[in-house]
């Protein structure tokens, strides 16, 4: 009688949008990332007013603007988790083909700023480098193209994929930028293993890197540079490397004490590739760790939740999304203590850089999306409601 009169009650069809994302969001990753963004505006503070005073700016003038990029990267990678994984896939093919065509175009107008290598827009009010934005595309389209091949009477996806790397390994070298080269091909590998690649084969892909390494130290003065300087038992300590050696020393276990390091006075890429120096100098080894655990967690955590998933795409561009990104930490830090020779690489979410934040933002939430709790077809889903 009630329903005659006042009319049925309308049955949901899902779990609201929101509540269903927060519900099967990994958030301590989401934290760990939260955190690393606090630590980078902290560092920030320390490491950029140098350079605002030699470039006629206020104090905290790339502070403000890190803070600005950051909050762009971080509204863009909770958008970005929201997100299904076939939407995520969508953005990933409009994003790398827009990416491809800008890499494409920046002999003819990207600029190099004054060091060495064409890799950037100059914005006016900005500048714009592709090869970060081309990361994550990459990874999901490649991923896509890998999963697809593993499907009865699917397309040739890994040999195309392999094909789609290396033309953009061979974009990436000519600007030069061998960093983002090293990344793109670590990527992929990584997701061909995943995938059940040939232990052979790999082993052959591995020694055609170390060929292409012996004859690009060979053909490029620039590559050769950095590599004769790494391996150089004496650090020039008016070298970039030398400065960042030296604050790492000074710095101990606690630090100097904040605002006292030095470091920042004499690197010019103190607030970007070299902020971990600046971190050690004045907050010692003990920030330093914190950094390391955070993102090792991050890491860890995501591949512990996409070794549960069943969906052959998700697990390989998830596990290709988070190895670059620990990769490209490890990278960072390992050229600030001299472990590798210099790449001009951003520490995710700390250094000062918009394209590097923003993308970043965008491949973590990609990841984010990827490592949600979804039904697997168990056992346990069926008798929780979710197996549908």
């Amino acid at each position: 009688m009630t329903e005659m009169v006042y009319g049925a009650v309308p049955v949901q069809a899902g779990e609201p949008i929101l509540p269903k994302w927060w519900r099967t969001l990994d958030k301590w990753t989401m934290s760990c990332i939260l955190m690393l963004f606090v630590i980078g505006l902290l560092l920030g503070l320390a490491a950029s007013v140098p350079l605002a005073e030699r470039n006629g700016f206020g104090n905290f003038h790339y502070v403000q603007r890190q803070a600005v990029f950051g909050l762009t990267a971080l509204a863009a990678m909770l958008i970005t988790s929201v997100m299904s994984p076939v939407l995520v896939r969508r953005l990933a093919v409009v994003g790398f083909a827009a990416a491809f065509v800008a890499l494409a175009f920046l002999p003819i107008f990207g600029t190099d700023f004054g060091k060495g290598a064409v890799r950037w827009y100059s914005l006016g009010f900005a500048s714009l480098q592709p090869s970060e934005f081309l990361k994550p595309g990459f990874i999901v389209v490649a991923a896509w193209m890998i999963a697809a091949s593993q499907q009865i009477n699917g397309p040739p996806g890994t040999l195309m994929s392999f094909a789609l790397c290396m033309m953009v390994v061979m974009m990436l070298v000519l600007q030069p930028d061998f960093g983002q080269a090293c990344l793109i091909l670590f990527g992929w590998g990584v997701m061909y293993f995943v995938a059940g690649a040939p232990m052979l084969l790999l082993v052959c892909m591995a020694g055609v890197v170390v060929l292409g390494g012996v004859f690009a130290y060979n053909s490029s003065e620039h590559f050769a540079r950095r590599i004769d300087g790494f391996l150089n038992p004496d650090v020039d300590p008016t070298t970039q490397l030398g400065y960042a050696t030296n604050a790492i020393r000074e710095g101990g276990l606690f630090g100097v004490g904040v605002g006292e390091g030095q470091v920042k006075w004499s690197l010019p890429d103190a607030h970007t590739d070299f902020i971990v120096a600046v971190a050690a100098e004045e907050y010692g080894l003990v920030l330093v760790a914190v950094l390391i655990a955070l993102y090792a967690s991050i890491v860890v955590r995501s591949l512990f939740r996409l070794m549960r998933e069943r969906d052959t795409f998700i697990r390989l561009a998830g596990t290709g999304l988070v190895c670059v990104f620990g990769v490209q930490a490890m990278i960072n830090m390992g050229v600030a203590v001299r472990l590798l020779p210099a790449k001009g690489m951003t520490l995710p979410f700390v250094s000062y850089g918009g394209s590097s934040l923003i993308a970043t933002g965008i491949a973590v939430g990609m990841l984010l999306a990827f490592t949600r709790t979804r039904p697997q077809g168990g056992i346990a889903d069926y008798l929780n409601g979710r197996g549908r």
